[in-house]
């Protein structure tokens, strides 16, 4: 064979190797296969089943796997939540689909009364293996009650793990993690990014818990960005770059447990940090990030750690105050900026 049909044979090899998807596939081809892997995982939520989702992450799989396994509720989160962890204790593994995390709200007692303290206040009679996924964060002008980002609130209770995902990768590789796992799991969607296209292996692959990504390398300025902030930061640093500013740009990917080492190595060759994450700033995530690296690299922060959040109100409808409010490029440069005392 010559050394133009090797190259040749090689590319196709690889091509038939990945596949480009969106992020809402990514999520259903996770579904699907854990799902033909393991008869005790089933989906419950809101039109998850004849209207095939509401943002069709579940298209086609009330027909492949019938109304047992995907099962349209009421509007009763509450409810649905509650029979969910029941099942889950009994040998069931659940996924629950919130239609929105900030209609979680309703369920809040369930998640954080139960599930995340079943296992414990039992002694280890109970595990509780169960995914509850959505959207999370600012939707397009959904206005204050349905735009709430809630991984510092999830994860300031032990016993939840929490995650928040940015690409199809790494969406589906975390989530497959999570529906094997044990324990209760928070998975932390964007509606923004479900159409977000990305080409991923087509052999099985899953992404463990607590292992950051670092999403672009760099030496001036560590960033830190969180879920849909994760591209925004991108974007940003496009510009930096045009100003002699290099960012390494870091996507926790899982909230708690948080990989804080990476993080940290990162600062200890930039001697800079910024957080980015839609949250408010009062004891939002970023003010964790912060307090950790302060602790574990003090002497080698050259200025004060930034973080660039939601701002301190409900979110506004209006289009332009919307912008304005959650992390955009420009607030993300101005922070950088600040950091590298440009």
């Amino acid at each position: 064979m010559s050394g133009a049909d090797a190259k040749a044979t090689a590319e196709k090899t690889t091509l038939a190797e990945t596949q480009v998807v969106d992020l809402r596939t990514a999520i259903r081809q996770a579904l699907t296969e854990e799902m033909l892997r393991d008869e005790r995982v089933y989906v419950m939520g809101e039109e998850v089943a004849e209207y095939n989702g509401a943002y069709k992450v579940t298209k086609g799989m009330l027909d492949q796997f019938g109304p047992k396994r995907i099962i349209d509720t009421p509007i009763t989160e509450s409810g649905f939540a509650g029979l969910a962890i029941g099942s889950a204790m009994a040998g069931l593994r659940p996924v629950v689909e919130f239609m929105s995390w900030n209609f979680s709200f309703v369920a809040f007692d369930q998640i954080i009364s139960n599930a995340s303290k079943m296992h414990y206040m039992t002694g280890g009679m109970f595990q509780v293996p169960i995914v509850f996924r959505g959207p999370n964060g600012a939707g397009p002008r959904v206005s204050s009650q349905h735009s709430h980002s809630v991984e510092a609130l999830y994860a300031h209770f032990p016993g939840l793990i929490v995650t928040s995902v940015c690409t199809p990768y790494d969406a589906k590789g975390i989530l497959k993690t999570a529906i094997r796992s044990n324990n209760p799991v928070c998975f932390l969607e964007n509606e923004m990014l479900y159409g977000f296209e990305q080409e991923i292996p087509t052999a099985e692959y899953l992404i463990p818990f607590g292992q950051a990504d670092i999403k672009r390398p760099g030496d001036d300025c560590t960033i830190v960005a969180i879920g849909r902030c994760v591209h925004r930061a991108l974007e940003a640093a496009e510009q930096l770059a045009s100003e002699g500013i290099q960012c390494e740009i870091i996507d926790p990917r899982t909230i708690k447990p948080l990989d804080i080492d990476t993080i940290v190595t990162s600062v200890r060759k930039t001697n800079r940090l910024v957080v980015v994450e839609e949250c408010h700033t009062f004891g939002g995530v970023s003010a964790e990030i912060t307090h950790l690296v302060q602790e574990r690299a003090f002497d080698d922060l050259d200025a004060p750690i930034g973080r660039v959040t939601q701002m301190e109100c409900p979110l506004p409808y209006a289009e332009n105050l919307e912008s304005e409010s959650i992390p955009n490029p420009r607030r993300i440069c101005e922070a950088v900026r600040q950091a590298c005392y440009r």
